[in-house]
């Protein structure tokens, strides 16, 4: 048995993670494509800005140039024609008591509440997959979404992609923190929230 352990413990060591690894069943074309289009949003010069900011519906957006950690993983998925705008806001019509209250609204609003990382988190819960949060890399694939509570009780969210970190140990996350969408490997940088899949409606 010991025996045993010791081989499986060796295997581990010698083969890194890949993170071109998928669920069982899951859509491998999906999960690259996300990692494509999210990738493809670190070519883009954008300013850390949350402003409040009246938006058409749907498929509304704030300026090009600004955007937070959710504008990343809204225009990724929708590159990937899923609008988060609209998927957040139908179940919010709906289900609006099931939300956090954190900002007092008494009425969904398409401008700003899919673009609130709690409202996220509640919104993958219902309609997405829900994983268990763990400190196994091996457990973080290619198009999962990971939330994070940054100092100050700052929630933050971004997307796992198909490229690894420079050992080979972690899969790295597209996210914007502060200087526009970037490519890095900050996995396990912070407390982690949340651990989701979404593939649409």
């Amino acid at each position: 048995m010991k025996c045993y352990i010791f081989v499986i413990t060796i295997a581990f060591l010698l083969f890194p993670i890949d993170s071109n690894a998928f669920r069982k069943g899951e859509p491998k074309d999906f999960s690259i494509r996300l990692s494509d289009a999210v990738i493809e949003r670190t070519k883009h010069d954008v300013t850390y800005d949350g402003s409040y900011r009246k938006i058409k519906y749907p498929g509304g957006d704030v300026p090009e140039n600004v955007g937070v950690c959710t504008d990343v993983v809204i225009r990724a998925y929708r590159i990937l024609g899923i609008d988060l705008q609209k998927d957040v806001h139908e179940e919010m019509k709906t289900h609006f008591k099931s939300f956090p209250k954190i900002w007092g609204l008494s009425r969904p609003d398409t401008n700003i509440d899919h673009r609130r990382v709690p409202n996220l988190q509640t919104f993958f819960k219902r309609k997405g997959i829900s994983y268990k949060v763990t400190n196994n890399p091996r457990d973080y694939v290619t198009g999962d979404l990971v939330t994070w509570m940054l100092p100050g009780n700052l929630p933050h969210i971004g997307i796992v992609v198909n490229k690894q970190s420079g050992d080979g140990k972690r899969p790295l996350i597209v996210h914007n923190i502060g200087w526009g969408p970037k490519l890095e490997d900050i996995l396990f940088e912070f407390p982690i929230t949340g651990h989701y899949r979404y593939y649409g409606r």
